[in-house]
């Protein structure tokens, strides 16, 4: 079923953090949808967050990764190596393989059919036709992200709900499906004016997001709801570290760029200091290099010390304010 959106905001799924189920809470409590992220999570911790929505009887959706192909070893292990200096600067061990895991993924889907979650969404890929009517008979809306008119016709084979067409300026990771030729250079506007030439399902725009005029141009667009995260970031109930609060509040960090330094994966954050040494470097190889640089991502967010964090934003940061969610809502979809 397509989900019917009281509101044209849906607060995206933030892995690492970010999203916590008082964000979620807060934003369908203002009239929008939250997203858990169940990236990152074992299914146990995801169980408890979907069983504590269910019991509120609040609209909300989940997110999963879909699983990647592993790896090159050799080229994991190369950025192993170089990344050895920065293991000694914050004084941790860095892991040895193996580094690949599929994220519970069956286990998450099969969690996400049994509880009926409203609206299940998915990430870095197209999942299985099996996977989305399964979901669909129990009951939820399904979504896919994608990034070009390609995907979103890959994405349309397999019958979702509605395709969630990520721009190259959203936040954090891309869900593009050749992540060794992702640039980020594609605006939400631009996209969803190609998607929705390309398919016929009804489409969220997300990136870039940072002020009730561009939610009101992507809905004028034919949006049926505008998905966003980097103006989350500094909410109140938002889970976000405080190393990248003060980073984002700072001044010192003036743009974003796209990279794989931290994960293998093209991702928008910060420009900061691990970005420009490493960028260039980088293998593709999700999630092995997530887990190899996770050490010292870990020790840099002790210190406070933003240079090594993956400050994940979209490029309208400096748009985003700190307060309830519920203001931030209301004052994205004012008018």
């Amino acid at each position: 079923m397509v989900w019917e959106f009281d509101s044209p905001m849906i607060v995206a799924p933030m892995a690492g953090g970010p999203s916590t189920i008082g964000l979620v809470r807060a934003a369908a409590t203002a009239g929008a949808v939250g997203f858990l992220a169940a990236g990152y999570k074992t299914p146990e911790a995801v169980a408890r967050e979907v069983g504590e929505l269910r019991d509120s009887g609040l609209p909300y959706g989940l997110n999963i990764f879909l699983p990647t192909a592993p790896a090159d070893p050799v080229a994991v292990d190369d950025y192993r190596r170089l990344l050895q200096p920065e293991a000694e600067r914050y004084g941790v061990e860095l892991p040895q393989p193996p580094l690949h895991d599929d994220d519970h993924f069956a286990d998450k889907v099969r969690l996400a059919v049994q509880a009926r979650v409203p609206l299940v969404s998915f990430t870095f890929g197209v999942p299985d036709p099996a996977v989305v009517a399964e979901l669909r008979r129990a009951g939820s809306t399904v979504l896919v992200t994608v990034t070009t008119a390609a995907e979103a016709q890959l994405a349309a084979a397999v019958e979702p709900d509605l395709l969630i067409v990520q721009a190259g300026t959203a936040g954090a990771h891309s869900a593009t499906t050749a992540p060794a030729d992702y640039d980020g250079s594609s605006t939400a506007p631009q996209l969803l004016r190609e998607v929705a030439a390309a398919v016929d399902l009804p489409l969220v725009a997300a990136g870039g997001t940072g002020t009730a005029d561009d939610v009101r141009e992507l809905v004028a667009a034919g949006a049926v709801a505008v998905q966003a995260g980097t103006a989350f970031l500094l909410a109140d109930e938002a889970g976000t570290r405080p190393a990248q609060r003060a980073a984002m509040l700072s001044g010192r960090f003036t743009e974003t760029v796209v990279t794989r330094a931290f994960t293998g994966r093209p991702a928008r954050g910060l420009r900061n200091r691990f970005i420009d040494a490493y960028s260039a470097a980088a293998p593709v190889g999700y999630p092995a290099v997530h887990h190899l640089t996770a050490p010292i991502r870990a020790a840099a967010a002790g210190r406070d010390d933003p240079e090594a964090l993956s400050l994940w934003a979209g490029t309208a940061f400096a748009e985003a304010r700190p307060g309830p969610a519920a203001a931030i809502v209301a004052r994205l979809g004012k008018g």
